[in-house]
């Protein structure tokens, strides 16, 4: 019994530990192109936009350090955005 367990202990690590890589992130800026218009103008943000932002979450960092993309991610409207998304806007 003991080492049934110990076994089945060991397949749902293995699980969990593919699920993590399968759910990794690839940080491609165009994914948020559908925040474009939130961010550049007063309008609320999509639904799709919410979601690209919280998906794009681990890579926001990145594209902070970017120059090219700092001016449009590091502004008010951006924080706006990501603010009512219920994403906070991280610190880097």
């Amino acid at each position: 019994m003991k080492a049934s367990y110990i076994a089945f202990c060991g397949v749902v690590v293995l699980l969990l530990s593919e699920a993590q890589v399968s759910m990794a992130v690839t940080c491609n800026p165009t994914e948020l192109s559908s925040c474009v218009s939130a961010i550049t103008s007063s309008s609320p943000p999509s639904q799709l936009c919410c979601s690209k932002i919280k998906e794009q979450k681990p890579c926001l960092c990145q594209y902070l350090r970017n120059p090219t993309l700092k001016k449009f991610i590091n502004t008010p409207n951006a924080r706006k955005v990501a603010t009512t998304c219920g994403t906070p806007f991280p610190k880097c």
